[in-house]
Formats: C-alpha cells, structure tokens, sequence
C-alpha cells in the first residue's frame, strides 16, 4: 500500500492477473492494510453506490470516536476519489488530495477515521463499493460542502456535478469548524492507538 500525502490514507494498487478467462486480483488484504496502517480495519458494513456521470458525492465525515473508517473501491465505470484532512489541528488541515478509482487498475483507497471523503463519477455509470468499520449512524454523520472554494478541490471542469439536497446544503469548511462539527487531530490520534 502507499501512504498519501495525507496522513491516515493509503492507495492500494492491486496485482491483476489475467488470462483468456479474464482477470483475477486480490482487491483487499487485511495483512497489507495492518502492516501499512498499524491496524485492522473491523469491517461492520459494506456500502454500494450506483451513480450517473456528475454524481457529486460527499465530502462525508462521522465523529470520532468512533468515526468511520472506509475502504473504497469502484467495481464498475470510474471515479474522482477525494480524501480531505478535517481533522482541527493537524499538519496537513484543510489540504485534499484525489485519485482516480476506476474498473481498470482496481485501484483502492483506505481513509482513517477523522478523514472527508467524496467522489466524483466519471463515467456513465460508477459502481462504488465501501468497506466501512462502523454502520451508518445518522446523529454522527456530517459534511463539508464539496465545492467550498475555500477547499480548493479541483474537480474536473467538463462536468457538471449533481449533489444531493443534503450535500448542496452542507457548510463550508469554516462554517462547520466554528460550529463544532469537525474531529479533532490529537483525538483521532488517540482513537487510532487503541485500535492497534
């Protein structure tokens, strides 16, 4: 796996065999992810979404403890994969970094509790396929306004981006860190030492 330049996020490209059948590949190994993360993930719910070209989702977070850690994946078409640091007051706040999630390289991405995640769908339509260590929990779950030009989250321009009501409506990033809303760095660090 490789780290981001994020901490707490890992790209994982997996070996793809193929032959006149087709392909084969491990898509998730729980050994790899320990020796790059320091920890399991506990997997407590899987996620798919189907979404049409433009389809702008996120960017999700959940609070911490527990947060919600995620092991993401696009099983069919292609996606702009973004992570965001919202963790207030770690070195790396407020900075994005994305990657292309696509039924070609396979490519994965892990996101540790604490991190924003959305995705862009770049096909006609994307399959997304979500490890995710905790279930969804409505009271806990928040957002950050994924075209908040203080994010800076370069999007393609050729798209145009269809949010839910939910996502159009969230607060930029400095709205929600004045109102409460985002983890704190040095919890989610302590968070992530008991699950070693």
């Amino acid at each position: 796996m490789d780290r981001l330049n994020i901490p707490g996020a890992w790209c994982h490209t997996p070996r793809i065999h193929t032959d006149e059948r087709g392909s084969f590949l491990e898509s998730f190994r729980a050994a790899d992810l320990r020796e790059a993360a320091g920890h399991t993930l506990d997997l407590a719910q899987v996620n798919c979404s189907v979404s049409k070209k433009g389809t702008l989702r996120g960017i999700h977070f959940a609070d911490v403890p527990p947060g919600q850690a995620k092991y993401v994946t696009c099983v069919a078409g292609s996606v702009l994969d973004v992570v965001v640091d919202l963790r207030v007051g770690s070195p790396t706040y407020g900075s994005w970094e994305a990657v292309l999630l696509d039924d070609v390289d396979r490519r994965a991405l892990y996101i540790a509790e604490g991190l924003g995640h959305g995705f862009l769908a770049l096909s006609e339509q994307a399959v997304v396929v979500y490890l995710c260590s905790q279930p969804y929990a409505p009271g806990r779950e928040h957002g950050v306004h994924p075209l908040d030009p203080d994010l800076g989250i370069e999007w393609p321009s050729d798209i145009e981006p269809i949010l839910s009501a939910k996502d159009a409506a969230a607060p930029s990033l400095k709205e929600a860190r004045e109102a409460g809303l985002l983890p704190d760095h040095d919890t989610c660090l302590a968070f992530y030492d008991t699950l070693r």
